[in-house]
């Protein structure tokens, strides 16, 4: 029988007509349990070599610098101690609202980056060290003592910076993350509700593609084009990511997991899964299980 383990709910210190909050901390160590909350948030982490970030199903040591912008209020995160041994560990965390999908002006082509940034965010996403250098000092002065109205100016800017950065790397996988992500295509669009719904059953190329009403080989190189992944690999991702939210999220047995995730045998759940996660099933769940915690 499945039982949901709840986690954290940070309510934050922002209030009805608040935009931002940031908090500038020197720290020792990262102690802060996995949690999640309504407001998006950009975390920069210096000098944190070897902390543990968990952002979703991904399961990461990070270096010396790290940037994560996430805008789902449904994604769990931390940064954990790992192996960091910093003892001037310096964090920057600025939580803040903006409704991107429903005020005009974010529909706006000046808005434009920034706003297909924040959607690819929702999966938590990663910057390289060049766009983390880039925004660097405006990230350390948004705490100075100023108006409010140039600190939201500063973020739009800092934001507008980092979405040039297109090579910033989502973090969780999209079915963990529970989010959908648009697509230009509404046959692509199509063929990975299907997907989403079907994920535990067999699908085979030649069913995708005459549901896409394409040859299975146009099919094939149409959807690596507009994902950027093959069909085979996509349906693994998927499959992937529900059963790391099944490792989480219930108390089923890994072997369950894996036939009820499509998989044809645990070997092979098994291997895949160590290849994506970098640890097994069994140490993925135990991993999440030292993090979680009841309210």
């Amino acid at each position: 029988m499945e039982q949901e383990v709840p986690i954290l709910q940070e309510i934050t210190p922002l209030g009805q007509y608040d935009f931002m909050y940031v908090a500038d901390r020197k720290k020792e160590k990262f102690d802060y349990p996995l949690h999640r909350h309504a407001q998006f948030e950009l975390n920069f982490v210096e000098h944190g070599a070897g902390a543990e970030r968990i952002v979703g199903d991904s399961v990461e040591n990070i270096g010396e610098y790290d940037l994560v912008l996430i805008s789902s209020p449904n994604l769990e995160h931390m940064w954990g101690q790992g192996s960091c041994q910093s003892k001037d560990i310096h964090e920057v965390t600025v939580q803040f609202s903006i409704d991107f999908q429903n005020v005009p002006i974010f529909k706006t082509n000046p808005f434009r980056s920034i706003t297909q940034m924040l959607i690819r965010a929702q999966r938590g996403l990663a910057f390289p060290m060049e766009a983390i250098m880039t925004v660097y000092s405006q990230l350390t002065g948004l705490s100075k003592d100023k108006e409010g109205f140039y600190n939201v100016l500063s973020l739009l800017d800092i934001l507008y910076n980092l979405s040039k950065f297109t090579n910033a790397r989502e973090l969780s996988s999209t079915s963990f993350a529970q989010v959908q992500m648009d697509d230009e295509s509404r046959r692509v669009k199509k063929v990975k509700d299907y997907i989403s719904a079907h994920y535990m059953d067999e699908i085979r190329l030649e069913q995708m593609s005459e549901m896409a009403n394409m040859s299975p080989t146009a099919f094939s190189r149409f959807f690596h084009q507009r994902t950027g992944q093959a069909l085979a690999e996509y349906i693994v991702d998927i499959r992937i990511g529900m059963a790391a939210r099944k490792l989480i999220d219930t108390s089923e047995p890994v072997s369950t997991i894996c036939y009820e995730c499509g998989f044809n045998t645990l070997s092979n759940f098994n291997r895949l899964f160590r290849t994506r996660k970098h640890c097994s099933p069994t140490e993925f769940r135990e991993k999440y299980a030292k993090t979680r915690v009841i309210v």
